[in-house]
């Protein structure tokens, strides 16, 4: 064990996490950041709603936040954070390490939930989209396919036309569309098709999308919806409080979890899933534990 206690530890250099780094370094606080690499944003290819950016790529916006962290004397380290456990302190296991801290901020993301069609990472923010709020713009006039299979991609659909393009082609794996949503869908000369995609026609750019059926589908863009997967592993042996769905956590105004000084900023918490909240979020979280740390 690493007997040296540190004021907190952030588990995930997301935008949360950094921003709450940056914010905790310039309060001169003894703040150590443990991130495994990867990560969601650093797949993203540009970023177009970050204030100040017109466009950013993720692993830039990520390299940045790091190198600001790092000059205000954040401990940066590369390490898979297995579990985390509370006694006097909260205790951080990495492997074979076990690092001690009075708070913690967890900002370890979500995996997408990819489909299983050939060449999805060759255009994954490349045509290929998983999030409205983040490339919805993209699609703008273009023609669009939507694949998903739940009540929920159907809504997605009347979303994206009212918003960015009337030409759109709707894929779900199964007939989840109730008569009276067909009959919308007809009305606003969304395409309904039930079948499962298998191959992404195109080289630099997408062209189409090839049926398992052998339809091909004309299309420009694609935007996936089977939602993502938590990566919160580590944080199983807290009895955390979840969402009514069992599946994110909730917080309270600072961030702060159902367990007294642990945080958890970005798409783990049940607020929006976006780059630029999740870096507020990392704020308000810093923010509170600075006021926090004084009363000690």
């Amino acid at each position: 064990m690493n007997n040296r206690l540190y004021d907190c530890i952030i588990i995930g250099a997301g935008p949360g996490g950094l921003q709450a780094a940056i914010y905790l370094g310039r309060y001169n606080r003894d703040v150590l950041l443990i991130d495994r690499g990867g990560g969601r944003t650093r797949h993203a290819r540009s970023i177009e709603n970050f204030l100040t950016h017109k466009s950013i790529s993720g692993n830039e916006l990520i390299e940045l936040g790091t190198e600001q962290a790092k000059s205000f004397n954040v401990q940066v380290i590369k390490g898979t954070v297995s579990d985390i456990s509370r006694k006097d302190y909260f205790e951080v296991h990495t492997g074979d390490h076990i690092f001690l801290s009075k708070f913690v901020i967890v900002s370890s993301g979500v995996y997408d939930n990819l489909p299983p069609i050939e060449n999805v990472h060759k255009f994954l923010g490349k045509g290929f989209f998983t999030c409205i709020d983040c490339d919805g713009y993209r699609t703008t006039r273009g023609k669009l396919v939507i694949i998903g299979n739940s009540l929920k991609t159907v809504h997605l659909a009347f979303g994206m036309k009212q918003m960015f393009t009337k030409d759109i082609t709707l894929v779900l794996y199964t007939d989840k569309a109730p008569a009276g949503y067909k009959e919308e869908l007809a009305d606003e000369n969304i395409h309904y098709i039930v079948g499962r995609p298998v191959k992404i026609i195109g080289d630099n750019r997408i062209e189409a999308v090839e049926m398992r059926d052998g339809r091909r589908i004309e299309c420009e863009v694609i935007m996936s919806d089977f939602g993502f997967k938590l990566n919160d592993s580590f944080l199983s042996g807290l009895d955390l409080k979840r969402d009514r769905d069992n599946f994110k956590y909730p917080v309270n105004v600072h961030y702060e979890s159902s367990l007294s000084g642990l945080y958890i900023v970005g798409p783990l918490n049940t607020g929006p899933d976006q780059a630029i909240v999740a870096a507020g979020e990392g704020a308000v979280a810093a923010i509170d534990i600075k006021k926090r740390l004084l009363e000690m």
